[in-house]
């Protein structure tokens, strides 16, 4: 028995045909939808708008050594400018001062932007006032960094320009919540909770864990090179930790990455997981600097053959991060 069939109304035929068109027509507009912005194509965006007289100040090649500060798109540091101008003021359009803006909350995540922006109104009155830019390279060329400097601030996007290195290169973050010597509960301080989760693991070693985790003296803060192989940092083993103990380890290296965009959380985890992992580092907390001597470590470092991520809590908050995939990588610190 065959199943009869069903003329096809005029009305059935159009609603087809309309959907099929609306159904090609969505293909098309998502084909026509351009990609999200990153910091990467926002910072050639910057890098297009600039006038040659901007880009005389604020463009370099990419290996450019500045005569103070040396191979540029490699430095570090806790106070510094890498070029004159200032983003908040007159030397950029109000479209290029936006720009930046747009680039910096691209590297943070949102969660994290105010925050941010509580530091940088303590440390400097705000967004701007103190920070400057470089750029580094030729968009598009395989090797461009875009560069943002100032009080307690090296950060910088590459779009894996730099190879074999977490964050385009060395970074660096801090605040000064209390008037340059904090308390001993860093009251206002936003990356303070950094060291609270440290201490958290601290708080779970047995005597002898504590004995090879708490260590003196204190090493200089922008000592971030990499060691050299077969040298050990100082601290305990991540290996020496019970299972309890690196459970609560892992969540300290993710209150470390959490303000940072995802693409630059999984390149340091990538990196990390290229030199062996959280087992080839060694956690360390510092007896010197302790403010308020109540045991609760204001320094600590987790360092292993190419992770270097040093807290200085005293007298107020400095942080050094150098991660890369391979301990063969300079830093120009």
């Amino acid at each position: 028995m065959t199943t009869p069939r069903i003329p096809l109304s005029r009305r059935r035929l159009l609603a087809g045909a309309a959907a099929c068109a609306g159904t090609a027509a969505i293909g098309s507009l998502r084909a026509e939808q351009p990609q999200a912005a990153t910091a990467e194509t926002l910072a050639g965006r910057l890098h297009a708008s600039l006038t040659p007289a901007q880009r005389e100040k604020v463009c370099f090649p990419w290996d450019y050594r500045h005569p103070k500060f040396g191979l540029l798109r490699t430095r570090v540091g806790a106070n510094w400018n890498a070029t004159e101008p200032t983003v908040a003021g007159d030397f950029f359009t109000q479209d290029q001062r936006r720009l930046v803006r747009e680039i910096f909350e691209q590297l943070i995540e949102p969660d994290w932007h105010a925050r941010f922006d509580k530091q940088m109104e303590d440390d400097c009155g705000g967004f701007g006032h103190d920070q400057s830019i470089a750029l580094l390279g030729e968009p598009g060329s395989g090797k461009f960094q875009f560069l943002i400097t100032g009080r307690h601030m090296t950060l910088r996007c590459d779009g894996d320009s730099a190879e074999h290195v977490a964050f385009g290169g060395p970074i660096f973050y801090g605040h000064d919540a209390g008037g340059s010597n904090e308390g001993a509960d860093h009251k206002g301080n936003v990356f303070w909770p950094q060291a609270v989760a440290a201490n958290k693991v601290y708080a779970m070693l047995d005597g002898k864990q504590r004995a090879a985790a708490l260590v003196t003296p204190l090493p200089k803060e922008n000592a971030i090179t990499f060691r050299a192989a077969g040298t050990a940092p100082a601290g305990i083993a991540v290996t020496e930790l019970a299972a309890d103990q690196r459970a609560e380890l892992n969540k300290v290296l993710a209150v470390l990455l959490e303000p940072y965009r995802t693409r630059d959380r999984d390149e340091v985890r990538g990196c990390l997981a290229k030199q062996g992992g959280l087992d080839r580092c060694r956690l360390a907390f510092y007896k010197d600097g302790d403010i308020g001597n109540d045991g609760v470590w204001d320094n600590w470092r987790l360092e292993g053959p190419a992770f270097v991520w040093h807290f200085r809590g005293a007298p107020h908050v400095h942080v050094w991060v150098n991660i890369a995939d391979t301990p063969d990588v300079p830093t120009n610190a």
